[in-house]
């Protein structure tokens, strides 16, 4: 483990406050919540279960934890209130694994399982359980000086899926590697039954991007088959453009039924789009690219592009405008494209570099014009602009390209040298 990565051993969490950036407590950390994986792999950290006013428990990814200390979880501040619900897919580490007998690789030695570590990867929000601290001796064995060890995940056995029926959860280890087309192409493939199986077992986030890649019939067809509450946390989830599609392929009733559980900056996002004709800029659109204010520096602009949430598209490029910097935003001012934000030096204002010359699109561009656009200034991405010189968003190249290809591209089988396994019960 690189030098300076924080681990933390989870028991020491147990009943420690949650805050929100303010410093305003908004719970207590009950649990954590872990996806075992294959072959010893160390599991992946999904989130937190913490628990709120009126002692209900909800669930907090961890994508939206910004620290995590022995005395205190901060927050985004951005929290689903809907009460957890554990998945299949999920263990609960406090719950399920501490106390658990397992088994040291090397010697075979039964030891009972006192506590794991978390540590967060480098460069990147995802964190995994890389340790885990046992005592040797008989289950419910006196602790003795001496007789307890940390070890690494891999050197004890016990917790693995092989162990398992291959039920969803096994599926879903064996495809946890595969990029979201490729897991859409195997998801197409899958009987209904497992492929609904799969989908109500992935993550949120994870569901979201597989959902994106998938035909219009396989996206209506999964998120009908989610509880309303969870569905409407996918489509928030989802790139904007990509959420705004699929409600508008669903009944008028369900879309708005939908919309109303939302919550409402997501949701004004989704009306929005769906206002513009289809194949037009507006309706191509992201609402979500990056915008920085005037006054914002090269190292504010590189912090943003960093963001590993961001497609190769988006991260192109940011977009200076005046306050608000909240799509639609304040007057437009420029763009600038990362390759100039890596010439300046980082104390260099973005209002100073902003290119001022590369017109924006109007909302109601029509498709071959936004392609001829970008093939002609060589872009991956194009701001849209409304009447008021506010900025309305971004359309970017993967969009314009799926609405060039053939409408049942996706359906096409995918060359990938991604080999469909063997399913029980549903191939």
């Amino acid at each position: 483990m690189p030098a300076g990565s924080p681990r933390v051993f989870v028991s020491h969490l147990a009943g420690v406050a949650v805050f929100d950036p303010n410093g305003d407590q908004v719970g207590r950390f009950r649990d954590l919540v872990a996806m075992l994986r294959l072959a010893g792999r160390p599991p992946r950290v999904l989130g937190l279960v913490v628990e709120v006013v009126g002692r209900r428990r909800i669930f907090l990814p961890m994508t939206r934890v910004t620290g995590v200390e022995s005395g205190q979880v901060i927050t985004t501040g951005v929290i689903n209130m809907r009460r957890f619900e554990q998945r299949p897919t999920e263990t609960l580490v406090l719950g399920e694994l501490l106390d658990r007998r397992v088994r040291v690789v090397e010697t075979g030695e039964e030891v009972t399982v006192l506590d794991v570590a978390m540590t967060q990867l480098p460069a990147r929000r995802d964190w995994e359980i890389d340790k885990v601290h046992v005592r040797r001796g008989k289950a419910g064995a006196l602790r003795r000086r001496g007789e307890t060890l940390t070890v690494e995940w891999s050197a004890v056995t016990g917790f693995s899926l092989e162990e398992h029926g291959q039920g969803a959860e096994n599926l879903l280890a064996t495809f946890e590697q595969l990029r979201p087309a490729d897991l859409a192409n195997v998801l197409h493939h899958l009987s209904a039954k497992r492929r609904g199986e799969v989908a109500a077992a992935l993550d949120d986030d994870r569901l979201a991007d597989v959902l994106e890649e998938l035909p219009d019939d396989d996206q209506v067809e999964i998120l009908g088959k989610l509880k309303e509450e969870r569905a409407a946390d996918v489509l928030e989830a989802m790139d904007p453009d990509d959420a705004a599609d699929l409600l508008s392929e669903l009944p008028e009733e369900d879309k708005e039924r939908l919309l109303a559980l939302m919550r409402p900056r997501d949701a004004a996002d989704m009306r929005r789009l769906m206002s513009y004709e289809e194949g037009s800029a507006g309706g191509l659109m992201t609402t979500e690219p990056i915008v920085l204010r005037p006054d914002a520096t090269v190292a504010d602009a590189l912090s943003r592009v960093r963001n590993q949430d961001l497609t190769p598209a988006l991260a192109a490029q940011v977009y200076v405008c005046r306050p608000p910097d909240e799509t639609p935003t304040g007057r437009y001012l420029g763009t600038i494209h990362f390759q100039r934000l890596l010439r300046d030096p980082p104390f260099t204002l973005v209002a100073s570099i902003v290119d001022t010359d590369l017109p924006p699109l109007p909302p109601d561009t029509q498709l071959p014009v936004v392609a001829s656009h970008l093939a002609v200034y060589n872009l991956l991405a194009a701001p849209v602009v409304d009447e008021s010189g506010s900025l309305l968003g971004a359309v970017t190249v993967d969009d314009v390209l799926d609405h060039l290809l053939p409408s049942d591209w996706r359906e096409r089988e995918l060359h990938t040298g991604v080999t469909m396994p063997e399913v029980a019960d549903g191939r």
